[in-house]
């Protein structure tokens, strides 16, 4: 596998909802999620996430642009980029930043469309759990050139991944190859966490059931992916494990490679 392995949790609701209602961005919710989140309470050190990142010890986490852009929010513009763009479609990867020897690991989003402003670059902004973590970019060739120009200007390292869509396969291998990430932690939304799926891209997918049912048709739920074709069949999982805490279940499963025996 020539490509960082990626490993995908996400809190939901019983009936798989990511938050209470439409229009809520996935990291900040609202104060219901907050209070869903406060029923069955578990400490820090005790949370799946805290546990998964023990297990696997990644290098990376992984979420989309949603989750920090509302897609009605319309960003701020931009300078517009004077001069030869062709330079901005290579991989930014700042030097200081390969070397500076307190480096732990990458916060990486995808952002092909360039809706992201005001990026959050250094982790210890999150407490010291998170010191030595950096953000970075998952871009394209369609990314307009004068985001490339903002992101480089602000010292904000890029991978280009494809022309249209981020070509997430791409994007692993470079994350892989030139920045040698073994294991990604996404705790990304529904449709990157299904076009993921699609692709073919995930190794083992972890669901904390949170005690609540929202519903709605609306909401934002677990891999929005696209819908199955006649000759396509649903992704097998391998049970690892099961776990309940204080209300909420922790189901752990292995994705089956096509073909094989669970």
């Amino acid at each position: 596998m020539n490509r960082s392995k990626v490993v995908v949790l996400n809190s939901a609701s019983v009936d798989g909802r990511l938050a209470v209602s439409p229009g809520k961005l996935l990291l900040y919710g609202d104060e219901r999620w907050q209070a869903i989140e406060s029923w069955g309470p578990i400490a820090p050190e005790e949370s799946v996430f805290a546990r998964l990142k023990a297990l696997h010890c990644p290098q990376a986490t992984l979420e989309g642009s949603g989750s920090f852009v509302l897609a009605s929010n319309t960003p701020e513009p931009l300078p517009p980029y004077v001069g030869d763009a062709a330079p901005l479609y290579t991989d930014h990867l700042p030097e200081e930043r390969l070397t500076d020897p307190e480096h732990r690991g990458w916060f990486t989003v995808v952002d092909g469309r360039g809706r992201g402003r005001n990026w959050i670059t250094d982790g210890s902004t999150f407490g010291p759990d998170w010191a030595g973590w950096h953000l970075l970019l998952f871009v394209g060739h369609h990314t307009p050139p004068d985001y490339l120009a903002y992101l480089r200007n602000a010292g904000i390292p890029y991978l280009v991944a494809g022309t249209g869509p981020v070509a997430l396969d791409l994007a692993l291998e470079k994350l892989h190859t030139k920045l040698g990430v073994d294991c990604v932690l996404s705790t990304a939304g529904g449709r990157l966490n299904g076009a993921l799926l699609r692709a073919g891209l995930v190794d083992e997918i972890n669901v904390e059931f949170l005690p609540a049912v929202i519903g709605g048709t609306e909401t934002p739920s677990l891999y929005n992916a696209s819908s199955l074709t006649e000759d396509e069949w649903p992704v097998r999982l391998n049970l690892i494990s099961c776990q309940l805490q204080s209300g909420r279940v922790w189901l752990r499963y292995r994705v089956c490679m096509s073909g094989e025996d669970s």
